[in-house]
């Protein structure tokens, strides 16, 4: 937690000067109403000198207004330094998790992250909210108590020997025993977050296959789970209040009566009685305002580690120091003996893959399920990197590529076509946001998707649901096509991309394609044999091996995998 706010609180050095600057002010006039209490009673109420009593008032009302004036605009500043760290904090964690890899984004999971980046930061920002107001001005307020009650009377000081350990071994205690508590409360609500998700995601399945109520069950557990959690926590801290109170009255009866016997012998004004219960009422309620920071501070402590750790994690895939760039672009892509396993896996799921997809032509790439085809495609941006041997672009390592650089040569459209909260046109816009209407269009038309857009209210300006769940599945596709061809990459990856059109219009965009990427590499991942008859290079794979490369032709004659594949889609005479 520590490494957090010095890292974030660093810019905000002159508002939390200005604002323990405040607070001290306020401390100070606390502390100084109790003796000018004790003043009037002593000086003009027991002597009867009414002149006194106004002079002291009205010296006690600008005291009133300085302190209410130094707590508001320290209260001012102390939100809007808590509320600017938030917003700091967010987007470091955005822009980190933006860097990361699939293997780092599976290491947290995506609800514990949305986790850390939301609930996480905010139970930092209310602690530092409540910091700079308590954890500042309780001490001030305790010391300074302290020092203005042995000025009223040392001997009846001697009771906050007692008094202070007291509340310190009761608050200590609850504080120990809560912290795992709240440690366990943060991973629980990750595990409200993943089932949440997972239903939001998932709802049709849920309902095809008639599992609403075990996913209901799913849930009702997962909240449970952390309902009991944070009952257990509550219980715990219920035992607080009612023990610092008991504390709190008993010190007030304790002074009272050895107070009473002082002020009956004559070696204690009534007056300095009266500041003295004020000021050991001032050192109560700072450690119990304290106490309120550490109901809070465990949990927030806890939220903070998990925000490090985040912040902490180098990304695996990163730019080189050095990063090259390539003199004249053209797109062609090579894997030289590349092998690629998962982190922590112990067979790769890739081995010794050799191929080249050359510019102005379209390689295909297919194989049964888990041969590993769209591992393959995922090495060429840099998803994940490959573990031995290496992907160029250009003759160049992608590994000696700036990142960015190397995503705006390539164009990809991923096996789950994804739509972002927008319009038609901020999607398609998404790769190219100079893109005019005229190239939305044309786009549109080479992707087979010119037709149902224009029928859609708004055209080019009907709005699209997160995830595109307002389109079909076969509309996500071609939108999420005529997108990457809005771009024009040098390099275009289709995974899959197909899956969801009927024969006729994959064969029409096909031939669409071929006109409008003539001059760019191509590579199609495709189930389907038909999608990848008429490409120049086929590539088979089969347990992640590469077990034959050619044209269709070539293929049928040489490579019993691809037959096989195909003669269990297409007859004898439609794969002739």
């Amino acid at each position: 937690m520590r490494k957090l706010l010095t890292t974030y609180l660093a810019p905000y050095r002159p508002q939390l000067l200005l604002v323990i600057v405040l607070l001290t002010i306020q401390a100070m006039a606390n502390l100084y109403l109790p003796n000018l209490n004790a003043d009037i009673i002593n000086n003009g109420v027991v002597k009867g000198d009414i002149s006194y009593i106004v002079r002291t008032g009205v010296l006690m009302l600008g005291v009133t207004l300085l302190l209410a004036a130094a707590s508001t605009v320290a209260i001012f500043f102390s939100s809007r330094t808590a509320m600017s760290f938030g917003r700091d904090v967010r987007g470091a964690v955005f822009r980190r998790v933006l860097d990361f890899s699939a293997v780092e984004t599976g290491q947290f999971g995506a609800p514990s992250l949305i986790t850390r980046n939301t609930n996480d930061v905010q139970q930092v920002q209310m602690v530092i909210v409540m910091a700079l107001n308590v954890m500042i001005l309780a001490p001030i307020m305790s010391v300074g108590g302290i020092f203005m009650a042995l000025r009223e009377d040392v001997p009846l000081s001697s009771l906050l020997v007692v008094i202070i350990p007291a509340m310190g071994i009761v608050i200590g205690t609850l504080v120990t025993r809560a912290m795992p508590l709240f440690r366990s409360m943060q991973k629980k609500i990750d595990r409200i977050n993943q089932v949440m998700r997972e239903n939001l995601t998932g709802v049709r399945v849920i309902r095809a296959f008639v599992r609403t109520e075990h996913e209901e069950l799913r849930f009702d557990d997962a909240n449970a789970d952390l309902t009991d959690t944070s009952l257990r926590v509550n219980r715990l801290f219920a035992l607080m209040i009612p023990s610092l109170f008991a504390i709190l009255n008993l010190s007030t009866v304790a002074i009272l009566w050895f107070g009473g016997l002082r002020i009956n012998s004559g070696e204690m004004p009534i007056g300095n009685l009266l500041a003295f219960l004020q000021y050991v009422m001032q050192i109560l309620f700072s450690v119990m305002m304290a106490t309120v920071m550490f109901v809070m501070v465990p949990r927030a402590a806890a939220s903070a580690e998990r925000i490090q750790q985040v912040l902490d994690v180098e990304g695996s895939i990163c730019d080189p120091e050095t990063p090259v760039r390539i003199a004249e672009p053209a797109g062609r892509v090579e894997f030289r003996n590349v092998e690629f396993r998962y982190p922590g896996a112990q067979e790769p799921v890739l081995r010794d893959i050799s191929f080249a997809a050359e510019p102005g032509k379209t390689t295909a790439i297919v194989g049964s399920t888990g041969s590993g085809k769209s591992t393959v495609v995922n090495l060429i941006p840099r998803f994940y990197d490959a573990t031995r041997g290496a992907v160029l672009l250009d003759g160049v390592d992608v590994r000696d590529l700036r990142q960015e650089d190397l995503w705006r040569d390539v164009g990809m459209v991923p096996q789950q076509a994804f739509l972002f909260s927008g319009t038609v046109a901020s999607n398609l816009r998404y790769g190219n946001e100079d893109a005019t209407d005229e190239d939305l269009w044309h786009a549109l038309s080479i992707a087979q998707g010119q037709q149902f857009v224009s029928e859609l209210p708004g055209g080019l300006e009907a709005p699209i649901d997160q995830g595109g769940t307002n389109v079909s599945g076969g509309q996500r596709q071609r939108l999420a096509i005529a997108r990457v061809l809005v771009k024009r990459p040098r390099v275009y990856i289709f995974d899959d991309s197909f899956s969801a059109l009927d024969f006729k219009t994959d064969s029409m965009l096909r031939a669409a394609l071929r006109g409008e990427t003539q001059d760019a590499t191509v590579l199609i991942v495709a189930q389907r044999v038909g999608t990848v008859l008429h490409a120049d290079q086929i590539v088979v794979l089969d347990a992640g091996e590469v077990v034959g490369v050619g044209t269709h032709a070539e293929l049928m004659d040489t490579c019993e995998t691809y037959r096989e594949i195909v003669f269990s889609q297409l007859t004898a005479e439609e794969a002739a």
